[in-house]
């Protein structure tokens, strides 16, 4: 049997000359992103060491790495993160989930969920961090109350954002489906769910942030680790060194878990070009 040679298809001048002008523009914008935040670093440690700034209340990076050395010397550098880290995973995956549940079941029912709009707009207008002391005194003071508290912050904003998406969608597409027998699930599978894939995807990027802000502020009250209780302890004890690192590592987390979201979104991008 004789091989048959497949001839290979040579891509164009024009699109070799687009692929090398978009590998030059990701580098010139990841080139310029990293001069901007060792700039600002660098300004930041020349004025600690010019005495523009005291660098004993603003600090400066190189003591922020020193503070860093010494929690990771002494052990309790990952403890603390991972304790974060775990209430932010688990509040973030909750909200999510649920928001988006509840959000389904409320594009379902129209009934449902002209009865609860006003409750959602009053539930997203509330400062959660009110309601801290009284999930603390519903189930105690620990990583429970932590966890309620960033399910409280992310839940109605992914219920809000997500409901929005739903109720978005082209009519014209759900009318054609309903005019060929489509079941409401049916609808709702192949054309609400596909057609808001983007704003799930938002909602995720959103919650990120909620997440986050949901565990620093019961770490704030409750917590006795984690970075927000880092922060707490070192602003008592007016170690700004270890408030600023703390910091630090909270960008630096939470930047890791938002690229974690966006590695998600082009997986599943991928697939559904496929």
């Amino acid at each position: 049997m004789s091989k048959k040679k497949t001839k290979e298809i040579k891509p164009s001048k024009e699109r070799l000359l687009y692929l090398r002008r978009t590998r030059n523009e990701k580098a010139a914008v990841y080139s310029v992103r990293i001069f901007i935040l060792v700039a600002i670093f660098g300004l930041w440690e020349l004025a600690g060491n010019l005495g523009w700034i005291d660098p004993f209340i603003m600090s400066q990076p190189s003591r922020i790495l020193n503070t860093i050395a010494n929690l990771y010397a002494k052990g309790d550098l990952f403890p603390h993160i991972g304790i974060s880290c775990l209430e932010t995973v688990v509040g973030f995956l909750l909200g999510t989930v649920a928001g988006t549940l509840i959000a389904s079941l409320l594009w379902w029912s129209k009934f449902l969920s002209r009865v609860s709009e006003p409750y959602l707009v009053i539930l997203n207008a509330l400062p959660k961090v009110a309601l801290g002391p009284i999930f603390i005194v519903w189930v105690g003071a620990g990583p429970k109350a932590i966890i309620i508290m960033t399910l409280a912050i992310s839940l109605i904003v992914s219920i809000l954002e997500v409901l929005s998406g739903f109720m978005a969608t082209d009519i014209e597409k759900i009318k054609l489906l309903q005019t060929l027998g489509a079941s409401k699930w049916q609808v709702f599978t192949k054309v609400v769910l596909p057609a808001n894939f983007g704003t799930m995807v938002n909602s995720l990027k959103v919650n990120v942030g909620l997440s986050w802000v949901g565990v620093i502020m019961g770490e704030f009250l409750v917590s006795k680790a984690g970075i927000g209780y880092l922060i707490v302890y070192g602003s008592q004890v007016f170690q700004m060194d270890l408030v600023m690192a703390s910091v630090i590592i909270l960008a630096v987390a939470a930047a890791v878990m938002y690229q974690g979201v966006l590695l998600l979104e082009k997986k599943f991008v991928k697939e559904k070009q496929l």
